[in-house]
């Protein structure tokens, strides 16, 4: 492998470099609800009920209230980790619960989204968000896909991350079919870059 690979490799996602920058408010925060007797899991099934919330106003056209909902659920999804780590109870088992709900509630966004659209007879945003969506899961499944087989896919224009921070302030500005639309065409666009990563390394092998 070349060095200019090896460093494209170890470069941080932004999912990771805010997990670094912000360790030393999560913990603190993970440390206090470890004391409170909280335990991960139950953070982690609220926030899949918040965004359920979230996306039952998101389907009766109500963005600002269901984006502020899905705003709100955003730091539970760093706080499980970090409390399943404090108490020293992370697995691998729990990292694949956590990504499993991951999936669900960004489902369930845009099931919200689409229920909407539908509902107002909108052929084209009801479109964009599948595009949206399926663009979404293709991101993460081509990075589990690849992992099964031993690459590295981790990279790419639109994570989870990013996604979470295009989408919702459009809707929490009442403009989500701008937020909608970006997440359609780069969300996809990253899932080709994805496969374009793993074919890289293939060839290599």
């Amino acid at each position: 492998m070349r060095v200019d690979d090896t460093a494209h490799q170890t470069r941080l996602t932004l999912t990771e470099l805010l997990r670094v920058k912000l360790k030393g408010v999560v913990d603190p925060i993970g440390a206090f609800l470890n004391r409170l007797g909280i335990a991960p899991n139950t953070l982690t099934f609220a926030g899949l009920v918040g965004n359920l919330i979230g996306a039952m106003f998101l389907a009766q056209g109500k963005f600002l209230i269901g984006g502020l909902f899905i705003l709100a659920m955003g730091p539970l999804d760093a706080l499980d980790g970090t409390m399943a780590r404090l108490r020293g109870e992370a697995s691998d088992f729990g990292a694949f619960v956590d990504s499993v709900t991951d999936r669900y509630i960004e489902l369930l966004i845009y099931g919200g989204l689409l229920t909407h659209y539908l509902q107002q007879a909108d052929t084209f945003m009801s479109g964009l968000v599948f595009i949206a969506a399926a663009g979404s899961i293709l991101v993460s499944y081509v990075k589990a896909r690849a992992e099964t087989l031993g690459f590295e896919a981790k990279r790419g224009i639109l994570t989870r991350t990013e996604r979470f921070l295009v989408l919702v302030p459009s809707l929490v500005l009442n403009h989500p079919a701008i937020g909608i639309a970006i997440v359609a065409v780069l969300a996809n666009i990253t899932a080709l870059q994805r496969i374009y990563i793993v074919r890289r390394q293939a060839h290599k092998r």
